[in-house]
């Protein structure tokens, strides 16, 4: 009589598609017959690291099966425990706000380990169906994916299924960008609002909406005429909470124009005469403390584009406007984008590069100077 094989112990072999995978006993069922976990890899080394960390946890009893899994019930695991540390808390927001409302909902009850292509790509189609933006179906991809590669790295999958799926279609909009005319319109209507000077460093400096709420007069050197970008502030379920800039270059010094350093100055006498001048804040609320996202869109900018005659549009395109004002400009990417604190070029390129062709011209116009020099 052969000798049962001892709980936790497993065997390892390769499948034909090349896939390494490790079997270990997980138990008994009411009948005595084994209940088998398998583990995958893409080497037989990789799954025997995966079968001895797997025989490790049966023996604390801390080992869970992933053929026994929902999706559903990883989601919830892979939130808590890998996007929550890893990930700004706006970032955890909207993650689990699409895990939630589109994840959860669709194949939350599929078992983990059965989840296919076929049902991927269905979920998304089904959303289109549904009257699901393309951005929500695009960030539904993106946080599948990022999910599932986690699983794969927790052996809990073989592979990331989203890989062998077509990626929903991309919301590639338009940039609402303004004019230099427009810019005046704007910055005219906002002469009388009491925030009047964060709009003209909106425009100079380029910062982002958070990075302007979270800036503090101790960032601020008026007579060097430079700014220091340290933090942001985020609202989250109705919290405001300082954060960390969206990216290392995020944290950046900004040397800010003259009109940026006359209309801080007289934002700053405008502060004392309210009352404010020990808020921390360079721009804050009627009481000193820091500005609401929506309170500032109703009460300062809807307002100020509509005294201006300005189209509707978000706040984040008058940062937008003013990287396509220095690239016009003449400004070299590079320095647009360490003013912009993107984390790349490749960044400031690819948004911008709608501005590039209509900058083509003035190149040619240069050329044909230097041709001109030469012939004389």
């Amino acid at each position: 009589m052969s000798k049962r094989r001892g709980r936790g112990e497993g065997s390892i072999f390769k499948r034909g598609d090349g896939v390494w995978c490790a079997t270990i006993t997980a138990g008994y069922d009411e009948n005595g017959k084994r209940r088998r976990a398998v583990l995958y890899g893409d080497t037989k080394q990789a799954v025997q690291e995966k079968l001895v960390r797997a025989q490790s946890q049966m023996h604390s009893g801390t080992f869970v099966r992933p053929d026994r899994m929902s999706v559903a019930e990883f989601l919830k695991a892979w939130l808590e425990n890998s996007a929550r540390p890893s990930v700004r808390k706006t970032t955890y927001t909207r993650y689990e706000s699409v895990v939630r409302v589109h994840l959860v909902p669709r194949i939350g009850g599929i078992a983990l380990a059965k989840l296919d292509p076929a049902t991927v790509q269905a979920m998304y189609a089904q959303m289109e169906r549904d009257g699901a933006s393309a951005r929500a179906c695009e960030m539904t991809h993106l946080v599948l994916h990022r999910a599932l590669k986690q699983a794969l790295k927790w052996t809990y999958v073989a592979r990331n299924v989203c890989d062998s799926v077509d990626k929903p279609r991309s919301d590639e909009h338009e940039l609402n960008v303004f004019s230099i005319e427009q810019v005046g319109a704007l910055l005219r209507a906002a002469e009388s609002d009491r925030l009047h000077a964060l709009y003209v460093l909106a425009i100079d400096s380029g910062m982002r909406q958070g990075e302007i709420f979270g800036l503090q007069w101790a960032d601020v050197d008026l007579k060097v005429g430079a700014i220091s970008v340290s933090r942001t502030l985020v609202e989250v379920n109705g919290e405001i909470e300082p954060g960390e800039p969206k990216s290392k270059k995020g944290k950046r010094r900004i040397d800010i124009s003259h009109a940026s350093i006359d209309a801080l100055r007289e934002h700053r006498k405008r502060m004392f005469a309210e009352g404010l001048s020990a808020a921390p804040w360079v721009f804050c609320d009627s009481t000193g403390g820091p500005l609401r996202k929506s309170n500032f869109l109703r009460r300062s900018f809807h307002p100020i584009l509509k005294r201006a005659g300005l189209p509707h549009c978000r706040f984040h395109d008058l940062r937008h406007s003013s990287a396509v004002l220095m690239l016009s400009e003449g400004v070299h990417p590079k320095v647009a984008q360490e003013r912009l604190g993107h984390s790349q070029i490749g960044v400031t390129m690819n948004v911008y590069t709608h501005v590039l062709p209509s900058m083509q011209r003035e190149v040619a116009a240069k050329f044909d100077r230097v041709f001109q020099a030469l012939k004389e």
